[in-house]
């Protein structure tokens, strides 16, 4: 298997953004495997596809196209969505509850372990110890709750109260159904007084520690 650099934590703690800029470090595809999950709850919200039904969401989930599409760098494509469509606060409310079932989850790792298997830099919640357990970096970070909800509003230019809110109803689901949790051969980040810059910096000497190089 060609380098997979897993990278887990909770939302707003930094994971796109470095994500992305360590891809582009390395020559590497980016591949944020939220995206995938909201394509499946934002396809439900628009065909009136109940949320508890995790079967007709597998479904869904089979039917959706992913691909890795050119760019700098190279990064996930979803089929019949935009990443803007898929960053709202109506498919934020609902894609935990899309993606605590067993069926949806096992559709989207298959997806997620070909799209990634070539060497990329692969984002969520379960990465490090689910869809690549064998992943030679590993990355989990974590940022202060005020220190996320400031990120994720500026991400997304929402006001910060609405995102608050919003953020802490997501951690709050996510621990009752797909908790982020640290593998236990994952190097910890903590962002939360670390810019951009530096995160990168802490996140490629963890590579050039694990695999040599930058």
């Amino acid at each position: 298997m060609s380098l997979v650099v897993a990278i887990d934590g909770a939302s707003g703690s930094g994971k796109s953004t470095l994500a992305r800029a360590l891809a582009s470090r390395l020559g590497l595809a980016y591949l944020n495997t939220g995206l995938m999950y909201r394509a499946v709850a934002a396809t439900a919200l628009r065909d009136g596809i109940d949320p508890d039904d995790g079967a007709a969401l597998a479904r869904i989930a089979d039917g959706i196209g992913f691909r890795i599409a050119p760019g700098s760098p190279p990064a996930l494509e979803v089929e019949g969505w935009s990443e803007t469509d898929l960053l709202t606060l109506e498919v934020e409310a609902v894609v935990s509850a899309v993606a605590r079932h067993p069926a949806v989850r096992a559709t989207l790792r298959r997806a997620q372990r070909d799209l990634g298997g070539a060497g990329a830099v692969v984002e969520g919640r379960d990465i490090g110890t689910v869809v690549f357990p064998d992943a030679p970096v590993k990355l989990f970070l974590e940022a202060a709750p005020e220190v996320r909800v400031d990120r994720r509003a500026e991400e997304r230019g929402a006001p910060p109260d609405a995102t608050a809110d919003a953020l802490l109803a997501r951690d709050r689901r996510d621990a009752r159904t797909t908790p982020a949790v640290a593998a236990s051969d994952a190097v910890v980040i903590e962002t939360t007084e670390l810019d951009e810059a530096a995160t990168l910096e802490a996140a490629l000497a963890v590579v050039a520690d694990r695999v040599g190089g930058s």
